[in-house]
């Protein structure tokens, strides 16, 4: 199935719309600049309210998850349900597909990078420790990080094997369920045997070691949930890390690499 931004983007073309693909931060700035915008009569939170209830591409209405306000007058982020997003002007007469960025006196800020960090940060933030498998030191953490998992995943399990340095370094790893072959895959049955079991770590373990899990996989769950949070949030592949404040990064990270990452060498 496309994704909605292809398909927005299929629409507005033929729409006569103006769509464009991924712009570097250079053409993204050259566009806003020589685009005119649409005078905003009402306040910026009405509109949004409004766009967000109205928006539509060839007559259909869009799956909108929120639209908030850029610094730019007159421009909208849009999400919608899927975790996808786009910019938009105050009637939704025109879509822009890229990346915002801010031309600060200290260079180059990515605003949509920030936005979707925050917003991982605090889909995260909600879900429930009781419902993560947390690997943890002795010592209370100087750091969290999150991370996708799948036990079939070879660079998953190398990671996992460096968890007791992450934790004698003071990082704390709590693992959400990812199976990247979907939920009809023997990587979900294992993972929600992990959920299922008494104890979650040791199980977590043995099925990063290609150990059989005694426990059944038919409890109450949040293995499925898991798997959609994470699609939502821009996972790909595994393992997942999500640092502190949602940056999502993809693929195995060496133990010195990822404390420096969290500002922790120097401690």
């Amino acid at each position: 199935m496309q994704n909605t931004t292809h398909e927005v983007e299929l629409m507005m073309r033929q729409r006569h719309f103006l769509a464009l693909p991924l712009l570097s931060p250079f053409s993204m700035m050259t566009l806003l600049i020589a685009g005119s915008l649409l005078p905003v009569a009402a306040q910026a939170d009405d509109v949004a309210d409004r766009l967000a209830g109205s928006l539509s591409v060839n007559g259909q209405s869009m799956p909108v998850e929120a639209v908030t306000e850029t610094p730019m007058d007159g421009i909208y982020h849009v999400r919608l349900e899927s975790g996808e997003s786009f910019y938009s002007n105050a009637d939704g007469s025109y879509f822009l597909l890229g990346d915002l960025y801010e031309n600060a006196p200290s260079g180059l800020i990515n605003l949509t990078e920030q936005a979707q960090n925050q917003e991982r940060a605090d889909a995260l933030a909600a879900v429930p420790e009781s419902e993560r498998v947390v690997f943890r030191g002795a010592a209370e953490p100087k750091a969290t990080i999150v991370v996708f998992t799948d036990p079939t995943c070879p660079y998953c399990a190398r990671l996992h094997d460096t968890i007791p340095e992450l934790n004698e370094r003071g990082i704390a790893v709590h693992y959400m369920a990812f199976p990247r072959a979907g939920m009809n895959s023997a990587a979900a049955t294992t993972l929600q045997q992990v959920w299922c079991s008494d104890n979650r770590s040791e199980a977590m373990t043995q099925a990063k070691e290609g150990q059989s899990i005694a426990s059944s996989a038919s409890c109450d769950n949040p293995v499925a949930g898991q798997y959609d949070l994470g699609k939502a949030l821009g996972v790909q592949g595994t393992p997942a890390i999500i640092l502190p404040d949602g940056q999502l990064v993809p693929g195995f990270v060496p133990p010195e690499r990822l404390t420096a990452m969290l500002g922790l060498d120097d401690e």
